[in-house]
């Protein structure tokens, strides 16, 4: 069989794990593309991870098992690993090396780009703005996302993470400007690879999708190219076909693990709880390649989600990437306890870059303001609900009582949305003034008084809900 390169090397020196040591190479440089050749004819392909004067050790993406030391021929390309790119993506559904497994023809492009890809240059970084409305209310007004950001969602397992990423993939817009969804997952089960590709074939069907399904039975090798391949493929829609793209990669800390797996195969010392101390620089190697450039047209916006191990938020995946990232989505097991869905937790979520994607001309007038109030107010009934825990609810005062009752209205009428509900801003924003009229207006010191004028003026339950004199509805005092 003929095999690309002037020089095949047959000496390998060993196998171990889905690494192989080739020894006697020459003029090899790392994250060089490399094809295998087995003894029965079938190939198979790697990445060179290091160079050691005459040796190299190579990553094979579909792994070792089969392979035979005395039976391998070896080919370096010269080059690191290249794909085809463009819009010939979109609609499709692969493996996570970019195989199609829709049944469908291999992906063409008029144009190839290296994987590995580099993270953007500072200087030319444009600064994001203007939202990424996700359809999900909880995010669209508390936590805004903005076009070049990057904002992970912090879970545990057993909540509905992945749920909440198909949902927000599925309903993702930037209104009427060309968009795309880079659909990344890892270390699924097939189970979960089923239910990612039913929720997303509507948006699929519409050629705004890519689907990279990485299972968890995949060669580990796999797991570490499907975010890279994700990227390359989103930048391009992004930076030469001027679409805003956004993507979800799902479960970061099945991405760190297959990291932590090859670097024990390499011999590697281990640095916090085993991981290697690249950690965050090869996390930061991918999540710098998402933002804006002067100049050019489209986003890459990234909206990774991890898993924290046992709810540790120090662990060091979520550590590290809360370094690198501008904020976080937090999903609470509490809140999932109380059957609510999305059970984010407001208080511990954030995004950094929300003032700069949110306000006038972008969203509403209205909207950071009342988003600031719906925190300062959440973080005080807390505190309450912290106080009630110690001397009783009826020791409370009036005003503490509604507070309480601002956070029943928050759960039940704000947070609560369905998996498949798709909920405008507009919508979104009326109901958080409906949760935060259950406060006295004398406690909405954070919205301008012509502003709570315009939406205290509203029906009669809303006039008593925040009318000047306190009064609580039915007759209570306030």
């Amino acid at each position: 069989m003929s095999m690309p390169g002037e020089i095949q090397y047959t000496s390998v020196r060993e196998l171990r794990g889905p690494l192989v040591v080739v020894e006697e190479v020459s003029g090899v440089g790392w994250d060089e593309f490399a094809t295998i050749v087995l003894d029965s004819g079938r190939q198979r392909h790697g990445l060179v991870l290091e160079v050691d004067r005459d040796l190299a050790v190579v990553q094979v993406l579909e792994d070792t098992t089969g392979m035979d030391r005395t039976g391998t021929r070896i080919a370096f390309s010269g080059a690191p690993l290249r794909l085809p790119v463009g819009t010939g993506w979109l609609g499709r559904v692969c493996n996570g090396r970019g195989e199609p497994v829709d049944g469908g023809p291999p992906v063409l492009g008029a144009v190839d780009a290296a994987v590995g890809g580099a993270p953007i240059n500072p200087v030319r970084r444009e600064p994001p703005t203007e939202p990424v409305l996700t359809g999900v209310g909880a995010i669209d007004v508390l936590t805004t996302l903005v076009r070049g950001q990057k904002l992970p969602v912090f879970s545990a397992a057993g909540l509905p993470h992945l749920e909440l990423a198909v949902q927000i993939a599925a309903q993702a817009t930037c209104g009427a400007e060309a968009f795309a969804v880079v659909f990344a997952g890892m270390g699924l089960t097939h189970a979960d690879a089923a239910f990612v590709r039913d929720g997303l074939a509507e948006r699929s069907a519409a050629k705004e999708l890519v689907l990279l399904l990485n299972t968890a039975d995949d060669p580990v090798i796999e797991r570490l190219l499907t975010p890279r391949i994700a990227l390359t493929v989103a930048e391009h829609l992004a930076f030469d076909e001027g679409r805003h793209v956004l993507v979800v990669m799902t479960d970061m800390t099945a991405y760190s693990e297959a990291l932590r797996e090859v670097s024990a195969a390499r011999g590697e010392i281990p640095a916090r709880r085993a991981y290697p101390g690249y950690l965050y620089s090869d996390l930061a190697s991918l999540y710098e390649r998402c933002g804006r450039i002067r100049g050019r047209p489209g986003s890459v916006t990234l909206l990774p989600v991890l898993t924290m191990p046992a709810g540790d938020i120090t662990h060091p995946v979520p550590d590290l990437t809360g370094y690198i990232t501008e904020g976080q989505i937090v999903l609470s097991a509490d809140v999932h306890a109380r059957g609510t869905y999305p059970p984010v937790d407001p208080l511990a979520s954030l995004s950094r870059l929300m003032r700069k994607g949110a306000g006038a001309g972008r969203t509403r007038d209205d909207h950071p303001d009342v988003a600031a109030q719906l925190i300062a107010a959440l973080a005080r009934a807390r505190q309450v609900r912290e106080l009630a825990d110690l001397i009783g609810r009826p020791a409370l005062s009036p005003t503490d009582h509604r507070y309480l009752d601002l956070e029943d209205a928050f759960s039940r009428e704000f947070l609560t949305q369905g998996t498949d509900e798709n909920r405008s801003l507009d919508d979104s924003l009326d109901r958080a003034w409906a949760v935060l009229l259950t406060l006295p207006r004398s406690q909405l010191g954070m919205i301008p008084t012509a502003m709570l004028d315009g939406h205290a003026a509203g029906d009669d339950g809303t006039r008593r809900a925040a009318g000047d004199d306190g009064t609580r509805r039915e007759g209570a005092p306030s």
